[in-house]
């Protein structure tokens, strides 16, 4: 794929394959297919097919910018600041407790 197709403004949504699951990330394109990084998903050729499972463009759906906050806007004021977490926050937030809870069920065993 040439330069000219690079998108100038850079489309940064994420789309996902409804089939397999696989998420197209505009920054880092799909070298094995000779798409080159920063090209956006409107840019694509028609031709493209998914890498995992071969299925068409119109098999993908928008999933919005990485690393944005999940759930709904309305919702995202409510509850005790958990809601404005992105996705990976969340897991670090909740398995992280989840880990410290153990090591100080854990540390109940060093006392005498």
């Amino acid at each position: 794929m040439d330069t000219e197709n690079v998108a100038p403004d850079l489309d940064q949504h994420l789309f996902e394959c409804a089939v397999c699951g696989y998420v197209y990330d505009p920054r880092e394109g799909d070298p094995k297919r000779g798409i080159v990084p920063e090209t956006s998903f409107a840019l694509l050729p028609e031709a493209w097919r998914c890498p995992v499972c071969n299925s068409r463009k119109d098999k993908f759906q928008d999933i919005g910018l990485p690393n944005k906050p999940s759930g709904f806007a309305e919702n995202l004021g409510y509850g005790f600041g958990v809601n404005v977490l992105t996705p990976t926050q969340k897991n670090l937030l909740i398995f992280g407790g989840l880990a410290i809870g153990f090591l100080f069920f854990m540390s109940f065993y060093a006392v005498d």
